[in-house]
């Protein structure tokens, strides 16, 4: 008798009642309704038992699935069904009044997964909204809402016309009044992105500079069961701030009307007004705080109190950045045998068209004389044989791999159509989220290319030879670009990408080698009803042969 997989791939014991239903229909339409009846009889009496905020819903999905699985599989085929491999909502709830647990060595009590605001600290022109940026793109790119509230464009929407650097003297008592409320309309935004719009990180990106102004903050989180982890940026190397001043300070709205040599020199005497009343952060008196000290953009770091999982991850990815001036190069591998044919998936190896494209790739990087190149393919054939063209070492990453797709693995799009429309229905509902039976979704993909993310932030020059999905997944995370988009970023064959990291974005430069290939790009579809047609389904599909 066939056995169910030990993995199901829904992310609640509710959602495992249909997903084994629908698991098992494909096997054995005899099996679905026996096997996740048993499932559910099994677990009604725990989510009975769970009296938190939350539990009724599941339960009522509960309920709802089990109807649905009890119906049998003819009764469902003509509704629209709602994907159910939805992510996790966080059960955090502000003021519930619980009984909480202390943190060791704390006086107040804490959740565990309460939002958390990170505080930039720091002189002017020392990178604040550079790792701000940077931090926010790669913790929602991991799938933590983030987001950042620069107290500058505050101050701008207040004041829209900027005289001089007076305005910020500490004894410039008009002005100050102006910043302060300025800095509590920022931290009202960020409770209102924390209740109402679910956030889990906010990254406050200001100066701080005075044991005052972080009291206030630390006071406003301590009131709301908010987390805080401070961020300074330390420098005193002179020509890495005149960098910093004139690759990005003197482009600010502040000095539109101002030229080059008086907006430098106004700038300057800003700064000095800052340090007439900067505190930094102190090892011994602030040694209750959590927080990182950056030195001369990487050069040291002193970390102090982490107190969990997310600030864990933020000072590992703080401490494998840097600002050193180099490209990354991203290339899918020359067409494969299976891509001639419009499967999916598969290790075959290159067509005469993909050779072609692997000798063109080899010239075009000879041409771009690249210093201390290195190469980096995934395990799969089709990767490597466009590498070996190169003639150059490279590393294999089993990380790089194509995203599995599971039962579906070297089928065409119609044949997944015609024995799984409501698999292929339900991946056009959620694509990002969506995990092939037995396979990945493009969410694990995320998570299984973190580590090449952090070594590519550590690398100089990097030419990756990749996948379609891979190299989605990589190009969404340097052009900040959404979940929901990600999936549908165009990656055709024989194209190559240059990424070169800037101040506050990224460049990117695409050089189409002019070797044919076939399409493999699916775009959006507009109906993904699981009751639509079958042209409907397929509208989008690329040809193939």
């Amino acid at each position: 008798m066939d056995t169910f997989p030990k993995e199901f791939h829904r992310r609640t014991r509710c959602d495992s009642a249909e997903n084994m239903s629908r698991v098992l229909r494909m096997k054995d339409p005899r099996l679905a309704d026996q096997r996740a009846t048993s499932f559910l009889s099994s677990t009604s009496g725990d989510l009975s038992r769970n009296r938190v905020d939350g539990i009724p819903a599941m339960c009522s999905q509960f309920l709802n699935t089990q109807s649905a699985v009890q119906a049998g599989p003819n009764d469902m085929s003509t509704e629209q069904k709602e994907l159910t491999q939805t992510p996790l909502l966080k059960i955090w709830v502000p003021g519930m009044g619980s009984s909480l647990g202390q943190r060791r060595g704390s006086s107040r009590p804490q959740f565990t997964n309460c939002p958390t605001m990170i505080v930039m600290v720091g002189l002017p022109a020392r990178g604040k909204t550079y790792i701000s940026k940077k931090l926010t793109r790669y913790l929602n790119w991991i799938g933590v809402p983030t987001q950042v509230f620069n107290l500058g464009q505050y101050r701008r929407e207040v004041v829209q016309t900027y005289k001089n650097y007076e305005f910020f003297r500490p004894d410039n008592e008009d002005a100050m009044k102006i910043r302060r409320a300025c800095a509590s309309s920022a931290l009202k935004d960020i409770a209102n992105y924390f209740t109402k719009e679910q956030g889990q990180v906010a990254v406050f990106d200001a100066t701080n500079t005075t044991r005052e102004r972080r009291g206030v903050i630390i006071s406003f989180a301590k009131e709301r069961g908010y987390k805080v982890f401070f961020i300074e940026s330390v420098c005193d190397d002179p020509e890495i701030i005149e960098a910093n001043i004139m690759q990005v300070k003197l482009s600010s709205p502040d000095y539109e009307n101002y030229d080059k040599e008086e907006a430098l020199v106004d700038f300057l005497k800003r700064i000095d007004c800052y340090k007439l009343s900067y505190v930094p952060l102190d090892e011994e008196k602030d040694r209750h705080l959590s927080f990182i000290k950056i030195f001369n953009v990487g050069s040291r770091y002193l970390v102090n109190r982490v107190q969990d999982h997310i600030q864990s991850r933020i000072v590992y990815y703080l401490m494998n950045i840097h600002v050193t001036p180099r490209s990354i190069y991203l290339s899918r591998h020359g067409e494969s045998e299976l891509n001639l044919l419009g499967r999916i998936g598969g290790d075959s190896g290159l067509s005469s068209q993909g050779l072609k494209y692997a000798k063109a790739l080899a010239e075009f990087i000879r041409g771009q004389s690249i210093k201390d190149l290195k190469v980096w393919t995934s395990h799969m054939k089709r990767t490597i044989q466009t590498a070996e063209a190169l003639g150059v070492p490279y590393e294999q990453w089993k990380a790089l791999n194509e995203i599995d797709a599971g039962v579906c693995e070297e089928m065409m799009y119609e044949e997944i159509q015609a024995t799984h429309p409501e698999e292929f229905a339900l991946r056009d509902q959620d694509k990002y989220r969506y995990r092939y039976p037995k396979g990945e979704s493009y969410e694990d993909l995320v998570h299984r290319l973190e580590p090449v993310i952090m070594e590519l932030e550590r690398q100089e020059n990097v030419l990756v030879i990749c996948h379609q999905a891979v190299m989605r997944c990589l190009l969404a995370y340097f052009l900040d670009k959404s979940a929901d988009d990600l999936p549908y970023l165009k990656c055709p064959l024989h194209t190559v990408l240059k990424l070169t990291p800037l101040a506050y974005g990224c460049k990117v430069e695409s050089f189409y080698l002019n070797i044919q290939a076939v399409n493999t790009h699916r775009d959006r579809p507009t109906n993904v009803n699981i009751a639509r047609k079958t042209e409907e389904a397929l509208q989008t599909v690329p040809e193939h042969q």
